[in-house]
């Protein structure tokens, strides 16, 4: 079986996160990054400020000479890792692999994946815009250089999808400076020798190649023509696992928060499971209507990796922190302290291993037939409320 490989890049992430704070910020040119009167430089720039030429990485003094009246906003970066964190667990949620390269990119492998790669990349282009208000570009590809190519050649909120086979003739016209290795001294020499295009790059004799790259050369030339082999590799190593859910209205039902914190709770000890890990603190988070946020947490008596601890440790939380008919945008809740799921029973205490085999019936019933093939009771009756 051919590899199927995505690349998804947050578009312009610092700015689409301040959006969603601001939402007055959306269609206006405005940048993240430092102030002018030092040596301050844009760290993200939305794209109406792009449309003045103004880019990641310039002076901001420049930025603001590019765009008057260009609204220059303080980096809040606790806030774009709690964005991050939330994309990556969803992505490694739905692919068996990730490989994230960046705090807003990385590569999946989709090989395996029933709905193809352009169909599992439209699915979670649109699930990260309808759980997180955030825009994404995809790139799905044979291997990681062409797929990062596509996600550039699409940006913003693109999906282009290279066929296998097709790489060389899909990387010809485009220009040699989108050639990862290609900087602006390689284009300057190679344009010397009217080499624009990396179809161009890819035909230049190796006598030339030699003369401009050396022993490096060859390996610039197989890039041109669409060859990589490199894995997606996953080294993620989690040190909590969590879920959390922004509400697209505020919630103020007391059942519909219990059942929502309850599901998350669910598909944190699955994950957990999978993982064969534990954990002994579960936490909380809250975020109110104006943005506000608080997180709490408590120690377990014992690592744990079942539904039912995890839900009522996160529900004494929330009952201590929540006072009834108060609005929650979003609810979140996780595991962290992990570990092997090693616990230590009382000599007449079988109903904890019961729950976990129980648990484990259950997870292998999810996977084969999907995670609504199984519904709690209270559930069915909170719906009919």
């Amino acid at each position: 079986m051919s590899r199927v490989i995505l690349h998804v890049d947050l578009d312009a992430f610092f700015c689409s996160v301040e959006e969603l704070m601001a939402p007055e910020l959306k269609g206006q040119p405005f940048v993240v990054g430092g102030r002018p009167e030092g040596r301050g430089v844009v760290t993200s720039a939305s794209y109406a400020a792009r449309q003045y030429g103004v880019r990641s990485a310039m002076p901001m003094a420049q930025a603001v000479r590019l765009c008057p009246g260009l609204r220059i906003v303080r980096p809040r970066h606790a806030e774009y890792s709690d964005f991050s964190d939330r994309v990556m667990t969803y992505l490694r949620d739905s692919v068996p692999v990730v490989e994230q390269i960046s705090i807003d990119e990385a590569f999946l492998d989709a090989s395996d994946d029933p709905r193809g790669g352009p169909g599992a990349a439209r699915e979670m282009q649109a699930a990260i815009r309808t759980r997180f208000g955030l825009p994404t570009s995809w790139g799905v590809a044979s291997n990681k250089l062409v797929a990062k190519i596509a996600t550039e050649v699409g940006k913003p909120n693109g999906l282009i999808s290279v066929p296998g086979g097709s790489e060389a003739q899909f990387l010809a016209p485009l220009p040699v400076a989108m050639l990862w290795g290609i900087g602006p001294k390689s284009e300057a020499r190679l344009a010397d020798f009217e080499v624009r295009t990396i179809g161009q790059l890819a035909h230049l004799s190796d006598v030339r190649l030699g003369e401009v790259f050396g022993d490096w050369g060859m390996e610039l030339a197989a890039r041109a023509r669409g060859l990589d082999d490199r894995p997606v590799e996953d080294s993620y190593e989690p040190r909590s696992l969590s879920a959390e859910q922004t509400f697209a209205k505020d919630v103020s039902s007391e059942s519909r928060l219990r059942r929502c914190l309850l599901e998350m709770s669910e598909r944190v000890g699955r994950r957990l499971r999978q993982a064969e890990l534990a954990g002994s603190t579960v936490r909380i988070k809250l975020r109110w209507p104006d943005f506000a946020t608080i997180t709490r947490q408590s120690r377990l008596a014992q690592p744990t990796d079942q539904d039912q601890e995890i839900f009522r440790a996160a529900w004494v939380l929330f009952k201590g922190n929540w006072r009834q008919g108060r609005a929650v945008r979003l609810l979140g809740v996780g595991v962290s302290e992990l570990g092997p799921p090693v616990r230590q029973l009382g000599l007449f205490d079988r109903a904890w291993e019961a729950d976990r085999r129980l648990l484990q019936a259950i997870d292998r019933l999810r996977e084969k037939y999907g995670s609504d093939v199984l519904t709690r009771a209270g559930e069915l009756a909170d719906d009919r409320d």
